[in-house]
């Protein structure tokens, strides 16, 4: 398959003449709608709004006045982040026909630099999956573009599904809660970036877990993930949690190479519980990174790889459990007629429209929360992520970076993921957990295929906190000793 251009590639052919954006757009359209079919990584297109911003960014081109880092290129947005006028849904049946009056800020900020947003894509259901199997009702399960019969991964499958697919110039806008963008690109061969907690606004995205949440971008290259984070980051007044933190030139500082990077490389995160091939194809990976000059050595995180998975699910569930009391057939989405008292009516609108996963997490949510329970369960896993937060500031004092396979497994057939138990489908987010639950930047980065499933397979790259240009050098480093 062809190549895409890079953004920056794309630019110079758009501003030299050699490049139509209308014809662009048209071609990706076109070609997005058509695999679809097949591959369902869109739960909307955005045909003629996406056509009638590229007219506008040509009228724009032909007055020279081009500006802007994403002028003219194509990009998805994740579901669970609104866009005006577009149905946003976060992959549930009980938000269908939710059309928001506003653009999330991250949207705003990707229009302001010219994107044109082709659509919304795929899911699961409020991001309650490692898979993207637990779509809502009525959605598509989104397939990896490497062989429709296995997983995208989750939840941002969408994202990386149809990243890893065209051959055109495009990003993708996504989320993250405890993996959800490191996953799918691990299994799609996609580059997957999430920044700090905080530093990108979360205003305008539909919650699933309000402290773990982080928007962030799917991209075909290091590059491209660095422009994007440029356009989309900063403060917000919008949200009160996103950071006063100035926002660099990450896509100019790339090719800075950073002095005396060490690498602590996570040893439980390549032993039990991980395939072979991929602790194998991990570990190339980082010694290839040594033939850059970087340096690595074993590093051991035992609270995190003991109770990562256990905190994570008690802090999301709970905060799931909270955030999704507001679809009650009342105020957004899907309603049924009004029939007896309130609790009788809001019981019987949820158990219509929630899928199978978002009614377990809610109930496991609302248990950890209740009274008598809250100190045993909600309280007790905020406390062990304190402890596991600690854990990697005491790692980081000795190295820049952290490394790991980013899942234990290369992408799983659907006939294989229905065998899996709640339990066991938990367990499959070993590896991305803890970065997630501390709030720390990282990155899958493709590190080659298996040798038996012919599949992509990733190496998440974390850093410390703010320590975004450290790891997008890193991860380029990576990604030019890999290609």
């Amino acid at each position: 398959m062809k190549k895409a251009l890079s953004i920056l590639e794309f630019h110079e052919q758009v501003t030299s003449g050699n490049l139509s954006i209308l014809e662009h757009t048209a071609k990706i359209l076109e070609e997005a709608k058509k695999a679809n079919k097949e591959f369902h990584h869109f739960n909307l297109m955005a045909e003629k709004e996406a056509m009638q911003r590229a007219e506008q960014l040509e009228k724009l081109l032909k007055q020279k006045k081009a500006n802007g880092k994403l002028f003219g290129v194509p990009v998805s947005v994740k579901d669970c982040i609104c866009v005006k006028g577009m149905e946003s849904t976060a992959g549930s049946a009980i938000l269908k026909g939710y059309n928001p009056l506003f653009n999330a800020t991250v949207v705003e900020k990707a229009l302001q630099e010219g994107a044109i947003i082709i659509g919304k894509t795929s899911q699961d259901e409020f991001g309650f999956g490692t898979f993207s199997n637990n779509v809502g009702l009525g959605f598509e399960k989104p397939k990896n573009p490497q062989d429709a019969e296995r997983s995208c991964g989750g939840s941002s499958g969408g994202s990386a599904g149809f990243t890893a697919f065209t051959k055109f110039t495009h990003v993708s806008i996504a989320e993250s809660t405890g993996g959800s963008i490191a996953c799918p690109a691990s299994f799609c061969g996609a580059f997957g970036f999430t920044p700090t907690y905080g530093r990108v606004s979360r205003y305008g995205l539909i919650d699933y877990a309000n402290s773990l949440d982080k928007i962030g971008t799917t991209s075909q290259s290091i590059q491209d993930s660095a422009l994007l984070l440029e356009a989309i980051a900063g403060k917000d007044g919008k949200d009160s949690t996103s950071l006063q933190e100035k926002v660099e030139d990450y896509s100019k500082l790339l090719n800075e190479k950073s002095k005396n990077l060490r690498i602590g490389v996570v040893k439980e995160f390549f032993g039990k519980g991980i395939d072979k091939q991929v602790s194998e194809k991990c570990w190339n990976a980082v010694k290839k990174l040594e033939s850059e000059g970087i340096k690595y050595e074993e590093v051991s995180l035992p609270l995190n790889a003991k109770y990562g998975i256990a905190a994570y699910y008690l802090v999301a569930m709970t905060e799931a459990s909270t955030n999704l009391a507001r679809y009650c057939g009342l105020r957004y989405g899907q309603s049924l007629e009004l029939e007896g008292n309130f609790d009788e009516f809001f019981s019987k609108t949820r158990t219509e429209f929630f899928g199978e996963e978002a009614k377990r997490r809610i109930i496991l949510g609302t248990f950890a929360r209740m009274s008598g329970f809250r100190d045993a369960y909600y309280l007790r896993a905020m406390k062990i992520r304190t402890l596991l937060i600690e854990e990697f500031q005491k790692a980081f004092k000795k190295f820049s970076l952290l490394a790991n396979p980013t899942m234990p497994i290369v992408a799983p057939k659907f006939s294989e993921i229905e065998k899996l138990t709640p339990l066991q489908n938990y367990a499959m987010d070993l590896c991305t957990v803890p970065a997630n639950l501390a709030g720390l930047p990282h990155a899958s980065i493709p590190a080659g295929k298996s040798e038996k499933e012919k599949m992509p397979i990733g190496l998440m790259l974390t850093a410390a906190h703010l320590k975004e240009k450290e790891l997008l050098q890193a991860s380029q480093f990576l990604e030019k000793v890999m290609s």
